[in-house]
């Protein structure tokens, strides 16, 4: 898989700040605590409440240009499903969507993580394309998909 390349060169919390989706007092105390305690700084907002899920990765995709995809109409094909073990799904919170040929769609919270989609490529054997989703429609597509099994 080839490595993301910033489209914008700002920081998601910058981009955020233009948007008008936080106030800087927002971001620094977010910034706080994740040098507290790690973790993704959109994940923080989110769960302090300054910002939705939507919001980030939607500002992911302006960021890195990885296309965003709403999954809670979407229609994920169950052969796609079949290709990822469940419990690969959950530990990456990825969903495949579709596969066409050697190429196999996922959505991913969390679209810089490389390791994931390395994985998935040697798992599938083929090349992967990226959508971002967020947390809770992957969360919540998993639960649906692989107890459909």
């Amino acid at each position: 898989m080839l490595q993301a390349k910033r489209i914008v060169s700002k920081q998601l919390g910058e981009l955020l700040l233009e948007r008008g989706i936080i106030n800087a007092s927002q971001i620094e105390k977010a910034l706080k605590i994740q040098k507290e305690k790690g973790g993704l700084i959109g994940q923080i907002l989110v769960m302090l409440g300054f910002a939705k899920e939507e919001e980030i990765a939607q500002a992911l995709t302006v960021q890195y240009g990885f296309p965003y995809l709403p999954l809670e109409c979407y229609d994920i094909n169950p052969e796609a499903i079949k290709l990822i073990p469940e419990q690969v799904a959950r530990q990456y919170n990825l969903i495949a969507i579709d596969k066409i040929g050697d190429l196999l769609t996922i959505a991913m919270s969390n679209p810089l993580n490389f390791q994931a989609t390395e994985d998935i490529e040697m798992i599938t054997k083929g090349k992967v394309q990226v959508f971002v989703s967020t947390m809770t429609d992957i969360s919540n597509a998993i639960t649906k998909y692989y107890q459909k099994k």
